[in-house]
């Protein structure tokens, strides 16, 4: 291969592709343009791009959240588009294949990932009464590798081709007999980037939980979504590190001719889907624990009752994080592992429906007799129940090995699938979204266009995937480009394309919800505009630097609300200095080489790998030996602050 032929647009030839790659250019000339002309670059370098605080990182993640939505959505339409028609001729097989491929990815790693975890960021701190995650710095260093890994990957999509192996990048479709461009190492290297951050995430919030809570906060007494938080982060931990060497094992076959997945020499393919299931299932609860928490704190606060059964939650939440490790096989039943194998993992996979069913429960009897407020944040919760228990459903009928050989590989699994993640984690994100969304920024966002984009969101959702379990269970097969029309699948899949319309009208409308409130919406709102029952609501809107100016004192898992309820004194003692932690340029300036090594090792550029390296390498030996202890919030600042907001709490 010639050196600048490896950096084409590789392998196929499409207007489209082009015209997306004219409208990114002038996307980014008119950001740096707009940037440079309000002159910027000072504000956003100094509060932003160098921050460690752990609420503008949160805000961070989120924001790239929405942007790799809107991503993965585009490809979604695409794919809904190509397939609404038998024999259509809008996508050509090598270009779905990278769609559907990149949308998987983008979706799962950069969409759902990064919201979790700003959500986590943005919120433990707050709620175990913390100043700051226990490592702020390491913290801004998993941003950036995860911004990086995201905005590697999205190159691909420019500069020599996207991945086309499907998201779980199976071998030996993923070798370079059936993969010979590049796609395939972008995947490797984003991915490999992006999981060193979510892996440091891990470690550094289960310091932060286990060793930062107010005092008088007990285990017990934690919020759900700090408990939420912290059996996900201990998974991170577990399951992260496996997906990471199967990443590196893939790119030494790929790039070194070695022999782990390959089919010949000693290789065996199905390691890897073994390796990426072990991670893969315990994923799928990365996404949905947390989520579980964003829905255990508005339904709460919005039936204006305490939590039901918060023992049972915690426990069926430990319970759900063992069992997700013992399941992985039933993502591959048809794969020859044999009888015995798959019933032991047909039944450790109904297992896991048991303390899911118990989390349903909690929630029915929380709302139970509640005095119910149907807000826009509590409707996405009410929706979710029933529309996450059909996808609950019929993911028992998928872990009955002998039907799943019907099931497997048709759009009933395509259907679940959305139907757990869907309503699991989107509906949470949104709902979470506008729930704290006054925190993050001070003002509500408007309820009525609010409801606007629900009614759509949710009814696109329904139109989209319930369609496809009747044409999977009619023999429609996924992952592919088009259909005859003697199928019988043309009129459903039509149906599926106008669902995936309304969906993107929904999210248009949150969009345009954002611009109309901060435009319209008062800023009077108080610190508690919902009325809520946790440690986060008793700090201001928005948050200060410091979080609290007086630590808080905890003595239940609803803090905020036995104090103002019942009297508890939650604010002992006086306003002190306060220390924080200085903002740094290490993490992004780290994160860029990080960059700057993947993508050079894409492509083979040694030159560049072993500059690169040596980069990384002077940057972790400048952090082993610099001294920064941090600044000083003065005491007479923070009583400016709080005189400012309306006094300490």
């Amino acid at each position: 291969m010639d050196f600048f032929d490896r950096f084409t647009i590789p392998p196929h030839d499409d207007p489209m592709l082009y015209a997306s790659i004219v409208a990114i250019g002038l996307v980014s000339i008119a950001i740096v343009f707009g940037v440079t002309y309000f002159k910027k670059w000072g504000y956003l370098w100094s509060e932003w791009l160098t921050t460690v605080d752990h609420k503008r990182i949160g805000i961070m993640y989120i924001i790239s959240a929405l942007l790799m939505l809107f991503r993965g959505g585009a490809d979604a339409v695409m794919m809904r588009l190509q397939t609404a028609v038998p024999d259509n001729s809008f996508l050509d097989a090598q270009h779905y294949n990278e769609v559907f491929t990149t949308h998987g990815v983008v979706m799962i790693f950069f969409m759902a990932m990064a919201f979790i975890i700003g959500m986590m960021n943005f919120v433990v701190p707050l709620q175990i009464g913390a100043r700051d995650v226990a490592f702020p710095r390491l913290n801004a260093l998993s941003f950036w590798l995860y911004f990086a890994g995201a905005m590697l990957f999205n190159l691909s999509f420019v500069i020599g081709g996207s991945p086309d192996a499907g998201w779980t990048n199976y071998y030996p479709l993923a070798g370079t007999d059936f993969s010979e461009h590049v796609g395939v190492n972008y995947y490797n290297w984003a991915l490999q980037i992006s999981g060193i951050g979510t892996l440091m995430t891990g470690i550094n919030f289960i310091a932060t939980i286990m060793k930062m809570r107010a005092p008088g906060m007990t285990l017990m007494k934690m919020p759900m979504f700090t408990w939420s938080a912290l059996i996900t982060n201990l998974i991170i931990v577990f399951a992260f590190p496996v997906l990471t060497i199967a990443l590196l094992m893939g790119t030494l076959d790929r790039q070194f001719f070695t022999n782990f997945f390959t089919t010949g020499d000693g290789g065996m393919d199905m390691m890897w889907a073994n390796l990426f299931w072990i991670w893969g299932h315990p994923e799928v609860y990365i996404l949905i624990l947390p989520a579980f928490g964003i829905y255990s704190q508005i339904i709460a606060t919005f039936s204006q009752r305490n939590l039901y059964g918060y023992k049972s939650m915690v426990a069926s939440m430990v319970i759900i994080s063992l069992l997700s490790f013992m399941v992985w096989v039933h993502h591959f039943f048809t794969m020859g592992q044999g009888a015995v194998a798959n019933s032991i993992f047909s039944i450790t996979t109904m297992a896991i429906a048991v303390p899911t069913g118990i989390k349903i429960f909690n929630w029915l009897l929380t709302m139970w007799k509640g005095k119910i407020r149907f807000t826009t944040p509590m409707m996405y919760s009410v929706a979710f129940i029933p529309l996450f228990t059909i996808g609950g459903v019929t993911g028992v009928m998928l872990a009955i090995a002998s039907a799943d050989y019907q099931y497997h590989n048709t759009m009933f699994l395509v259907a679940h699938f959305h139907n757990v993640i869907i309503p699991g984690v989107v509906f949470a994100m949104i709902a979470g979204l506008i729930y704290y969304w006054p925190k993050m920024f001070g003002f509500l966002l408007n309820e009525r266009i609010g409801k606007w984009a629900f009614w759509n969101i949710v009814i696109g959702f329904c139109l989209s995937f319930f369609p496809m379990y009747i044409t999977g269970l009619n023999g429609q097969a996924r992952r592919m480009y088009t259909y005859s029309e003697a199928s019988g699948f043309g009129p459903l899949s039509m149906v599926s394309f106008f669902g995936a319309l309304l969906l993107a009208v929904g999210f248009a409308l949150i969009v345009y919800n954002v611009y109309y409130s901060f435009r319209y919406a008062p800023r009077n709102v108080g610190d508690d505009p919902w009325n809520a029952r946790s440690l986060e609501w008793a700090t201001h809107n928005p948050v200060p630097e410091y979080n609290f100016a007086i630590t808080p004192n905890v003595n239940s898992s609803e803090a905020f609300w036995d104090y103002k309820k019942n009297g508890h004194d939650l604010f002992k003692g006086g306003i002190k200095d306060i220390h924080m932690p200085n903002n740094s340029g290490w993490s992004i300036i780290l994160a860029g080489i990080f960059f700057v090594f993947a993508f050079c090792f894409v492509f083979h550029v040694w030159v560049g790998v072993i500059i690169a390296f040596v980069g990384i390498i002077s940057c972790l030996l400048y952090r082993s030996f610099e001294k920064d202890d941090g600044h000083h919030i003065h005491k007479e600042e923070i009583e400016e602050t709080e005189k400012k907001f309306g006094g300490a709490e």
